[in-house]
């Protein structure tokens, strides 16, 4: 009893000592302060770098305690790593009082999509490391989102990405499309730390770095992971840590711009949101921030893909201007959609600078009715190469068309069949496979296989549809 007592008494201390040394230095948000906007479409910053090998005299146990009682089905373990990360994002002052505000209108979203399928809350977390809650915000490499999808990832759990809609922008597409990916990461890595790491750096790298350390334990792995994914699971931590615990570091809530009670309507039509914003008498910039998504500030509903609007709570006096815009009004643009290409700066990157040494250059011309899909299939190509080697910006190909092909030793195959095969290679992950193919997904992949769970096996045979 004594000794408990006693331990009590020293952490109360440590407590005291250290929150009177913050109120001393802190006193100011040692950050600059950022434009008022924060939907501009900036680059993301990455994790904070800090130091490898980080002293554990600064651990404070006040905070070991604290998150302890946090912690729900998601590990939330403090060490000297979370506690460089608790440090820092505890001087963000002004970052994390416009979380907290903005928390308001996206945390239900994020916990909904997670709640139907069946992922722990504490993963929303996940988006003020990823974005800052920013759903145009734009990583180097090209991850973009609230949820920072790169566009292969997003592709393959259904994001859809074209010259009118950029789905990973869209925060309630996003979150379902997260949660789906956190399902299959748990469900093949079996660990919640784990599935974290393996969103920062693919589930391939997690699973080289499990082989190399022998173990499936996050911080014995963590020497063999990235870099930036080795301080990815602690500046989570220390984000629920400071998100909870805002009031014991002077951080106050900012209010959001953002309309908190919303409506929203499906559409078959396209329709201006900017002659919404003036029927609803706000401002165009209001409305966009409710449906960040549409790049041309046009949603382009049709039969077959009814489009989602979200509008701030509708009076009795809105209606009669509202059914007008959606059942009327016709909106002057070219209604051709066109898939979005890769802008993954890795993948564009790689394309760029690959040699291609070929033994022959075949020229195909185009047929009617042909696509990049058949032409690829003929050549046994990717779809994606083709793009790359006849500067294609689009999937459409006209009759006519001439076809620069780098056969490489490849005779034309034969006829094809409606799926493909793939072969299971050593750390391939359904994500990673499903990004190798146009039109397939990890669900489709699951379907067409009967696979109940994620898990891969070696040498197995899976079959691909063509979409």
């Amino acid at each position: 009893m004594i000794k408990k007592l006693l331990f009590a008494s020293i952490c109360a201390c440590l407590g005291y000592i250290s929150s009177s040394s913050a109120q001393q230095t802190l006193k100011l948000d040692s950050l600059p302060k950022i434009h008022n906007n924060i939907f501009i479409n900036t680059d993301t910053v990455a994790v904070p770098v800090v130091s490898e090998n980080p002293l554990t005299m600064g651990q404070n146990f006040i905070y070991k305690l604290r998150l302890d009682s946090i912690a729900k089905t998601v590990p939330l373990p403090y060490n000297e790593y979370v506690q460089q990360y608790i440090d820092i994002y505890a001087k963000r002052k002004d970052m994390f009082g416009k979380m907290i505000g903005l928390s308001s209108y996206y945390f239900p979203i994020f916990d909904k999509a997670l709640k139907d399928y069946n992922i722990p809350q504490e993963i929303k977390y996940l988006t003020i490391v990823e974005s800052q809650m920013n759903p145009h915000a734009i990583s180097r490499v090209g991850a973009t989102g609230i949820w920072q999808f790169m566009f292969g990832t997003g592709k393959a759990y259904g994001l859809k990405m074209d010259n009118f809609v950029d789905e990973r922008k869209d925060p309630i597409q996003a979150s379902y499309a997260a949660a789906a990916y956190f399902r299959d990461a748990f469900e093949e890595l079996g660990d919640w730390l784990l599935a974290i790491a393996a969103y920062n750096c693919g589930k391939g790298n997690v699973n080289r770095a499990i082989d190399k350390a022998g173990s499936r334990d996050f911080w014995v792995i963590r020497q063999f992971l990235p870099k930036e994914t080795r301080n990815y699971v602690p500046a989570f931590i220390a984000a629920v840590y400071v998100m909870n615990y805002s009031g014991k570091h002077q951080i106050t809530a900012q209010a959001s711009s953002m309309f908190l009670k919303t409506d929203t309507v499906q559409t078959t039509r396209f329709v201006s949101l900017a002659t919404l914003a003036k029927v609803l008498n706000i401002d165009e910039a209001a409305i966009m921030a409710l449906n960040p998504s549409y790049k041309k500030k046009i949603v382009n509903g049709t039969d077959d893909e009814p489009k989602r609007i979200v509008m701030p709570k509708l009076r009795d006096i809105d209606y009669a201007g509202i059914y007008d815009v959606l059942n009327n009004q016709e909106v002057d643009v070219n209604m051709k959609v066109i898939a979005a290409s890769t802008d993954d700066a890795r993948d564009l990157r790689k394309k760029k600078t690959k040699s291609i040494t070929t033994s022959s250059v075949v020229y195909h011309k185009v047929t009617s009715g042909q696509s990049l899909t058949t032409v690829a299939d003929k050549y046994g190509v990717e779809v994606q190469d083709l793009r790359v080697w006849n500067g294609l910006k689009s999937k459409t190909l006209v009759p006519g068309q001439r076809l620069k092909i780098y056969a490489k030793n490849r005779m034309p195959l034969k006829a094809p069949s409606s799926f493909l095969s793939y072969k299971v290679k050593n750390g391939d992950t359904l994500s990673e496979i499903a990004e190798k193919f146009d039109g397939a997904t990890v669900q489709s992949i699951r379907r067409d296989n009967r696979l109940s769970k994620a898990g891969l096996q070696v040498g197995m045979i899976l079959k691909i549809s063509k979409g």
